[in-house]
């Protein structure tokens, strides 16, 4: 929309949502709302809205009814005025969640003494909150989440808010100490996030709290080395984040009930936990104890389990077949265990798997003809398998990172590649990312960066053609395998290479001179094939050293040694070799005249019957040429 002059006969109107409609270029968007005196609710979300412009002939805004306003999801890069928290006395629901609000909050927030909601998340705000704001009677919801607010009184305001059930104000640099006393009032409690705060935890090792929460978020938080004994009493909770916290020691009893009961998300990674919880069953749909010390067999899983992240671990022995019936898995990372057995039989159960990382295990038998047709990272590295890759693999559409190499995997590479999709989102997942001879830990799995690791197997015959026209590829290692054939020149047309790998197979012929147009190649490893001739002169494949290339006996070229000499050892001996030529020709030529020069004269000269047959018809050519020339002149002279 242009513009909302189109409001102003709407006087009585008392609820307006224009939600996510693109508002960038109406500049004078709340003197159009202040037309509106009847107005109880105003939704403004996502609408691209940039400021709180007011025109100056405007002495005041006529929203006194005002009741719920949400301008959350916009671009408003400017502060908060304090002419905003007049706009109406019985205001209950503020969000200004996710713009880019700048500045101090104003101390005439505390004008809203109605105000139950107040979300001012994932913004720029600085300094303190008003002093008072413990003040606000009302007020249930409260999230300052991700600013950069600061000030040691935060624990003392939140003594007072009685009637709070909602509070998150992690990622700031609050400080001060966090004790019972904090909590002592507030019984309403049930959502509490202190993600990433300077906070200083006390509390008593018997304190019981008044509340019993359903969601608590303490990730990056100082709890350790003991487990928070407080948490063991709320049997409630649906979701736990505990995640980096330093924990170390627990109760086991305790701790084995807790995390049973926890029944949406659960999050217990990078600390230091250990102990066998293969008796447990966990009943959350998230559930990631990735990088902790836990040894023994899996955990059970629920039916409804997504997510499963139980990588940087030491469990051993098999998936347990409960596993099998997950059948809503979409994303499982057992990455860097002890794990054995052949875990691909349940994969084929798993027909939603968009993600799987089982690498650096001990697992062994095939890989699956039937595999889920929404996978997007298949990552099978430095395992037990074995057999051929299935053809089917190379048909899925949408996977954008293979990695299946060291392995024991044979036979030749399937000669239907699958195209890539142009994906441009990160998918939720740390993966390790092996390439440019390096391995990179990534917590999102790009899809801009398409991988495909086959290296250190048993793969034979030749690299199929369809490999070499997958443009959007980035990564290619193909190393330690036993494969044939040459480089097409299709090569040249992969714009977006930046690792290629092909070393230390049986590789032949020459480096076409189109690998000189792969301008974004970073790493190139030809090593150790039969490749011959002159490496083609560029740029790009004259930038690498020799070692991408050695291991080719007949390979020359910059940066190899120079051909130069080789090429005029080379011609001299073409030289040579036609100079001889030459001569033998005209030796021949030579020789060939006289013998017949002689072969005859000697003749004539020799035998008598010979000589005088010779001289006869010599005679009769003069005689019959006389003959002709004078009967011609004299007709001649007649005419």
């Amino acid at each position: 929309m242009d513009n909302l002059d189109w409001l102003s006969p709407l006087s009585s109107l008392k609820y307006l949502n224009l939600s996510g409609i693109d508002l960038h270029k109406v500049t004078n968007w709340l003197q159009a709302v202040n037309t509106l005196p009847s107005l109880l609710e105003l939704q403004l979300s996502y609408c691209k809205l940039k400021n709180f412009i007011i025109n100056p002939s405007i002495q005041y805004l006529n929203l006194s009814s005002l009741l719920t306003l949400d301008l959350s999801q916009n671009n408003i890069t400017s502060q908060l005025p304090n002419w905003f928290f007049n706009l109406t006395k019985d205001l209950t629901e503020l969000m200004l969640q996710e713009n880019n609000i700048h500045g101090e909050i104003p101390s005439s927030l505390l004008n809203l003494q109605n105000l139950r909601y107040l979300d001012l998340s994932y913004n720029k705000l600085q300094g303190s909150l008003p002093d008072g704001i413990s003040q606000l009677p009302n007020i249930q919801h409260l999230s300052l989440y991700g600013n950069m607010l600061s000030g040691s009184n935060i624990p003392s305001t939140l003594e007072n808010l009685s009637s709070l059930n909602y509070l998150s104000i992690g990622r700031n640099n609050f400080s001060g100490e966090i004790s019972e006393n904090t909590f002592s009032k507030l019984s309403n409690l049930d959502h509490l996030e202190l993600t990433s705060s300077n906070f200083v935890f006390q509390f008593n090792l018997d304190w019981v709290p008044p509340f019993q929460l359903s969601y608590l978020y303490l990730e990056n938080t100082n709890q350790g080395p003991n487990f928070p004994s407080w948490i063991y009493t709320q049997k409630s909770l649906q979701s736990l984040d505990l995640s980096s916290s330093g924990i170390s020691l627990v109760n086991r009893n305790n701790f084995s009930s807790l995390i049973e009961r926890i029944s949406d998300y659960l999050d217990l990674s990078n600390n230091s936990l250990t102990g066998d919880i293969s008796n447990l069953t966990l009943k959350g749909d998230t559930l990631y104890l990735y990088r902790n010390s836990f040894t023994g067999g899996l955990p059970n899983i629920s039916l409804n389990a997504r997510d499963v992240d139980f990588s940087y671990n030491s469990f051993s022995g098999s998936i347990p077949h409960s596993w099998k019936n997950s059948k809503d898995l979409l994303f499982i990372n057992l990455w860097n265990n002890k794990l054995s057995g052949e875990v691909l039989e349940h994969v084929s159960d798993w027909t939603q798997l968009w993600f799987v990382n089982l690498g650096k295990n001990e697992f062994s038998g095939t890989i699956p003809i039937k595999m889920s047709q929404n996978l997007y990272v298949l990552i099978l590295r430095a395992n037990q398998f074995e057999g051929t890759i299935p053809t089917q693999l190379f048909n899925q559409s949408s996977l954008f990172h293979l990695d299946l190499a060291h392995n024991k995997l044979s036979g030749s590479i399937p000669e239907c590649i699958y195209n890539f999709q142009d994906l441009s989102d990160s998918i939720a997942g740390s993966i390790e990312w092996f390439t440019k001879g390096q391995e990179y830990h990534m917590e999102y799995a790009d899809s801009i960066r398409k991988t495909i690791d086959l290296s250190a197997n048993n793969l034979s015959g030749e690299v199929p053609l369809e490999l070499f026209q997958l443009v959007r590829l980035q990564t290619v290692n193909l190393s330690h395998n036993n494969l044939i054939g040459t480089i097409p020149k299709t090569i040249g047309g992969m714009k977006n290479i930046e690792s290629l790998d092909l070393s230390n197979n049986k590789l032949s012929g020459e480096i076409p001179q189109s690998m000189a147009l792969l301008t974004f190649l970073e790493v190139l490893n030809l090593s150790c094939n039969n490749f011959h001739g002159k490496i083609p002169i560029g740029t790009q494949l004259q930038s690498f050293n020799a070692s991408s290339y050695i291991g080719n006996p007949d390979l020359c070229g910059a940066p190899l040694n120079n051909c130069t000499t080789k090429e005029e050892n080379h011609k001299s001996t073409e030289n040579e070799v036609d100079d001889s030529i030459r001569e033998s020709l005209y030796l021949g030529m030579g020789v060939g005249f006289a013998a017949g020069f002689w072969g005859i004269c000697g003749s004539l000269f020799l035998i008598r019957k010979w000589r005088h047959a010779y001289f006869r018809f010599v005679d009769g050519v003069r005689d019959k040429f006389y003959v002709t020339l004078m009967v011609k002149l004299n007709s001649f002279r007649r005419n």
